[in-house]
């Protein structure tokens, strides 16, 4: 029996992303190796391996300062990840905000959108529940500027 996956495949089976909730699945179903934990209120990881590598960048989801060198971190971990060959999942709380911020910059750092409109839009067809925010669309302004 199968059910639903609430998640997304950012990259065919390598790049994953949702939100807390997914995370055993993530893993349990899809192989997971590397999770990218985004919220800054996590106090661990979701999944129950010991061969998960679990790394917790804390961005805030309302932020009072600009976050792009956290954003940054974040993109570079999955992008690493991937590049390492291993399959690497990332969420916030609900997988809307954090995560679609983190989805667009990694499409952008691996060159398969050329523009922020363009990576978003992408971002938002795999999938659609994201919902960046001002700021975290500014801190990608500021990652990846537009000539």
């Amino acid at each position: 029996m199968s059910h639903e996956k609430t998640y997304h495949q950012l990259i065919a089976d390598r790049i994953y992303l949702g939100g807390v909730s997914d995370v055993p699945a993530m893993v349990e179903q899809d192989g997971v190796q590397v999770i990218v934990d985004l919220r800054e209120e996590s106090t661990g990881c979701a999944a129950q391996s010991a061969d998960v590598v679990w790394t917790r960048i804390p961005l805030d989801d309302r932020p009072e300062q600009d976050q792009s060198t956290l954003f940054k971190a974040a993109i570079d971990a999955v992008v690493t990840a991937y590049r390492d060959g291993k399959k690497v999942g990332f969420h916030c709380g609900g997988g809307k905000g954090r995560t679609g911020t983190v989805a667009t910059g990694v499409l952008l750092e691996l060159g398969l959108c050329q523009t922020l409109d363009e990576a978003e839009a992408k971002a938002k067809e795999i999938r659609p529940v994201l919902n960046m925010k001002p700021a975290q669309r500014a801190a990608l302004e500021r990652l990846y500027p537009q000539d």
